[in-house]
């Protein structure tokens, strides 16, 4: 392609393909990370700095887009801090603080600013996080649509989670992937009125931060967890395909053990789409040891995520290295391949 697509910015394939145009091919590796830390050498969920101490601080930055800027279950506010928190916590820190870019188009309304706002300020309140700075700008009217809020988190680990799975590990979720990127397709497509779900608040967006699950978890097992990720853009499958890239394994998963609400899967089902390259935003997907993956999921229970789960597992295999492979409810199997094009555009 000659000019920037929708696709480009999935996190699929195509996003990969264009930062390594643009980016990753010119920068030198002795520049790509801070040394004895990490940065878009390992291309995980944000970059570690290494201190004096033998501890970590862990930055992520993100930018959050989401059309619309209001859905059942949150709004762009909370889309924002949520997700800037958990990429922290994935990486096996614990937020401290976060800044925070509000860029607005001229003619938003002040009123949905203000909830937007203090969304955003209630959930760091919650999480006793932090807010060290920020910027606002205001584009002219057509220049940009509606919000985007950019946000920068600060986090301290004892020691980084870089992603790295492991043959014999097995793969485990917190809990229902797909709400988030479900709910934004369907309000995308105009359907908000013909689901009743929402009218019942079945189903809503997932988002919320991930610390009463993640600093438990890297407390306890730190030493057993080989990565960890959020499935946003690109959802469950998008992850999975770039841990056995990066890893050069074959991830099997079982298609029956993942779990799916019925109203995402019935949904997703009839518009056409996977549910497992839908973006989750509440939900942590680990690689974990096989010797306390059982006793992971407990004690992941135990915290109050009833539907984590193990649904797969890594292996070693020179035919299909690098692939994903997903077993089907009939006894099959099937590749479970990159997330490719724009699924549902802006979701987060």
């Amino acid at each position: 392609m000659d000019k920037v697509s929708l696709a480009h910015g999935s996190g699929g394939v195509e996003t990969f393909e264009l930062l390594e145009k643009l980016i990753f091919s010119r920068v030198e590796n002795k520049l790509k990370r801070v040394e004895n830390g990490f940065g878009i050498d390992v291309l995980d969920d944000g970059a570690t700095i290494p201190l004096p101490s033998g501890e970590h601080i862990v930055v992520s930055i993100d930018a959050y887009t989401v059309n619309p800027p209001f859905f059942p279950g949150g709004n762009i506010g909370v889309l924002a801090a949520a997700g800037s928190i958990n990429d922290v916590l994935m990486m096996g820190g614990k937020p401290i603080a976060i800044l925070d870019s509000i860029v607005v188009e001229e003619g938003f309304p002040i009123n949905d600013l203000e909830t937007i706002i203090q969304s955003f300020l209630n959930v760091l309140r919650s999480e006793n996080i932090a807010l060290i700075g920020g910027d606002f700008k205001v584009m002219p009217k057509g220049s940009i649509d509606k919000i985007v809020i950019t946000t920068a988190a600060i986090g301290i680990a004892k020691k980084p989670i870089v992603d790295m799975p492991k043959p014999g590990d097995k793969i485990v979720v917190s809990d229902f992937v797909g709400d988030h990127g479900a709910v934004i397709m369907l309000l995308q497509m105009g359907l908000e009125k013909s689901v009743e779900e929402f009218e019942k608040g079945l189903l809503k967006s997932d988002a919320k931060p991930l610390t009463k699950l993640m600093i438990p978890l890297i407390e306890k097992y730190r030493n057993f967890i080989n990565a960890a990720r959020d499935p946003t853009r690109g959802g469950l499958a998008g992850i999975l395909n770039e841990w056995a890239s990066k890893s050069g394994n074959v991830i099997v998963v079982d298609e029956s053990s993942i779990p799916v609400r019925e109203s995402v899967k019935r949904y997703s089902e009839m518009l056409g789409i996977d549910p497992l390259y839908l973006a989750s935003e509440g939900v942590a997907v680990l690689s974990i040891d096989s010797s306390v993956a059982n006793e992971v999921v407990e004690y992941m229970k135990s915290l109050g995520f009833e539907n984590a789960r193990i649904i797969g597992e890594v292996k070693s295999s020179e035919k299909f290295r690098g692939y994903v492979l997903s077993k089907t409810r009939i006894g099959g199997y099937r590749i479970l391949e990159p997330p490719r094009g724009e699924l549902v555009p802006r979701i987060c």
